[in-house]
């Protein structure tokens, strides 16, 4: 037989129009995506994972989420954000900015739910193996919620590679969730209930509760399926115990959490209404302020020193302190030293300034919520185990609670300062007449009280909204933790916020979060008529007079 040119030409033609197109680089499989045909767009999805470039995943993601775009001009593959006229448009591969342009300069790049499937398959199998263990995590929770059947193989294959302890707990609970929705027989699903039931996360129990009531829907199961349905019942019950502990410790951090965000707002009322016997009203107000001074700093340093961004938290702390106890210091040398030995007058005068103050910062920020951004090291959570995971925000709030008390202890017992104000406290005339200038410490002490609740709306600036209203939400509460815990003091403050926290956040699920402060509202009455000056009764001014 003889073999021609032309029959050789010929065989080579028809083996490059049988084969799928080659691709020399990544920038060069994804330009297969404007095809319009879908099995060209398929085989240049599964050119681009092969690639394994970290680029590949971002480009997949935004191909899976609907958001991958193509200029009309150039064919040129981009992500696009939404301005004041028009879109910003982005390379997704080099992350080069094209400026703006109009919505029909753009084409949407297409999918159909072949393709879908495909890309989160791949998606599933390049994370699995990425050399980033944060992301092998990820993906290995993302399997255990979809469980498709077809990543069992690939996901064996990096769990027998996986060398991060945590990624490969993540990684076998994932394997047994497949083999238990999967499993070709009841031996297999049994051996994954083994590991599952040690899981003690709400995911596992809707995983478990989903095969249970397919079995109980079954008509005249087998011995052996019974059998399997009793060993679900089991680690079901198991399960709900592990949860119902995981409750209990969730309940008591977010009891902390809250008890110390009341500590915050009640410990500078425990100074100006325990010690001095002033109840101001006005208190919340400088809760506020603080509250408003973070907001100031933050925008400060996002418009002029974004570098120094990650720190405007810290550095409200002192502007926050300085702010409001500055507030505080004008308000007792311009209303507050001429009503004392006054309560009702007092109660009254700082009402009134309270209006002012709050119609003041609308009058300034406007009556919209401010927002103020958390830095990134405090962003997220500390997952311990599943099912319980404490906020880094209300950790903090926790430690810097537990600090702002203890310098305020130190301030109090190991300063001349906490000398002269506990001396003018047990007796003003003695200690006037030893040379002490009452009317300084005075003035003193309510800046001091008013700058701690200076601080305490930084706190609460992580957790609630920065408006006008901000400090009357405290008011309240900060009162009831003082009476409640002695009045004037601080460690009475301490044990009242904490366990009014954690006993509302215990009764909440029963009552409801109106009922349960009701209830305890109802509970500090009837305690105060047994024990009038609280906890830890203390000696002072308003107790004498």
């Amino acid at each position: 037989m003889r073999i021609t040119i032309k029959t050789i030409i010929a065989a080579m033609l028809f083996l490059l129009a049988t084969q799928g197109p080659a691709f020399a680089d990544l920038t060069d499989a994804a330009q297969g995506l404007l095809s319009k045909k879908y099995s060209e767009k398929i085989q240049a999805t599964e050119a681009i994972a092969d690639f394994g470039d970290p680029r590949s995943i971002v480009l997949l993601e935004t191909l899976l989420d609907g958001k991958l775009y193509a200029t009309k001009s150039d064919g040129r593959l981009v992500s696009r954000k939404k301005v004041s006229d028009g879109y910003q448009i982005t390379d997704i591969l080099t992350e080069e900015d094209f400026g703006v342009v109009k919505s029909g300069d753009l084409t949407k790049i297409r999918i159909n739910n072949k393709m879908r499937g495909l890309i989160k398959d791949l998606l599933g199998r390049l994370t699995l193996l990425n050399e980033d263990p944060a992301l092998r995590l990820k993906a290995a929770n993302a399997v255990f919620k979809s469980r498709p059947k077809e990543m069992a193989v690939p996901l064996r294959d990096a769990l027998a590679a996986e060398t991060e302890e945590d990624v490969a707990t993540a990684m076998r609970r994932a394997l047994a969730a497949l083999n238990f929705v999967h499993g070709e027989t009841t031996t297999i699903k049994a051996d994954a209930l083994l590991i599952l039931q040690e899981q003690h996360g709400p995911e596992v129990k809707f995983l478990l509760n989903g095969e249970a009531n397919k079995i109980a829907a079954l008509q005249n199961p087998s011995h052996e399926i019974q059998q399997f349905a009793l060993s679900i019942e089991t680690a079901l019950a198991r399960i709900e115990e592990k949860l119902a502990f995981m409750a209990v410790i969730e309940n008591i951090f977010q009891g902390l959490s809250l008890g110390s965000v009341l500590l915050l707002a009640a410990i500078g009322l425990a100074i100006t209404f325990g010690v001095m016997g002033v109840i101001n009203m006005a208190h919340g107000e400088m809760v506020m302020i603080g509250a408003y001074t973070t907001y100031v700093v933050q925008e400060l340093c996002r418009n002029f020193a974004p570098d120094l961004l990650v720190y405007s938290l810290v550095a409200a702390i002192p502007a926050a302190f300085i702010v409001a106890g500055l507030c505080g210091v004008a308000i007792e040398r311009s209303i507050i030293r001429f009503l004392y030995g006054r309560p009702l007058e007092t109660l009254l005068a700082t009402w009134g300034l309270s209006l002012i103050l709050q119609q003041f910062v609308r009058t300034i920020f406007g009556p919209t919520n401010k927002e103020v951004s958390s830095p990134e090291w405090l962003s997220g959570a500390w997952e311990i185990t599943g099912g319980l995971a404490l906020t880094y925000n209300r950790i903090g709030i926790i430690l810097f609670a537990a600090a702002v008390l203890f310098m305020l202890l130190l301030v109090l017992r190991k300063t001349s300062f906490g000398l002269q104000m506990r001396a003018v406290t047990q007796n003003r005339k003695m200690a006037a007449s030893m040379g002490i200038r009452t009317g300084w410490v005075d003035a003193m002490t309510f800046g001091l009280g008013s700058g701690v609740a200076g601080m305490a709306g930084v706190a609460l600036s992580q957790i609630d909204n920065v408006s006008p209203n901000l400090g009357q939400a405290y008011i309240v509460d900060s009162f009831m933790v003082v009476v409640f815990g002695g009045v004037g003091n601080l460690w009475g403050t301490l044990v009242a916020a904490l366990s009014l926290g954690v006993t509302n956040k215990f009764l909440e699920p029963y009552t409801g979060a109106v009922l349960a402060k009701i209830f305890i509202l109802i509970f500090i009455i009837l305690f105060i008529q047994k024990r009038p000056r609280g906890l830890f009764a203390l000696k002072g001014r308003a107790v004498e007079n």
